[in-house]
């Protein structure tokens, strides 16, 4: 319990619970105004919220002129690139100085630096299912009383008796 500080009785605000975690990682990152982070798109509008988010703060050496740099993926890129004065203003507004005097954005694959995952295609069925298939699953699929379940078995007795394997002999 040491270290720890007591808190009030009843209900705490969440972001006070966080508040510090957020400051502490806002300034590893260089922002010394969380506020940048954990409302973006209030500081510079939901439009360019959606297209790029911000990711570090560098201070030169003199500790004059910050440059912002922002993650967007690769084609929204140059819709960000035009409107880095308007961010640049509204990020300074935010700081109340002109705290940032460069912008830059850093493209990235929408999906991030991996491979994009390739899409699960199901195999093409065959357009017409031959008479003798369709006979030979019907009748496995006789004596069973519950439509739905009969259709469902028929249809699986079609797909395993239409096998190429299963055709050969």
């Amino acid at each position: 319990m040491a270290g720890m500080t007591r808190r009030h009785k009843g209900f705490e605000p969440a972001a006070r619970l966080v508040g510090e975690r957020v400051r502490q990682a806002g300034e590893s990152r260089g922002f010394a105004v969380s506020r940048l982070l954990t409302h973006w798109a209030d500081v510079v509008g939901p439009e360019i919220a959606a297209l790029a988010r911000p990711v570090k703060m560098s201070y030169g050496r003199a500790g004059l002129g910050a440059t912002l740099t922002l993650l967007s993926s690769g084609p929204n890129a140059p819709l960000v690139q035009m409107h880095l004065p308007r961010i640049r203003e509204k990020v300074n507004a935010c700081y109340g100085y002109n705290a940032v005097s460069r912008v830059t954005v850093t493209q990235t694959a929408a999906q991030g630096f991996a491979e994009p995952a390739t899409p699960f295609a199901h195999a093409p069925r065959p357009a017409d299912t031959a008479p003798e298939i369709r006979a030979a699953a019907s009748r496995a699929a006789e004596g069973v009383a519950d439509a739905g379940l009969r259709s469902a078995l028929e249809a699986l007795a079609q797909n395993v008796l239409s096998r190429p394997d299963r055709q050969k002999g």
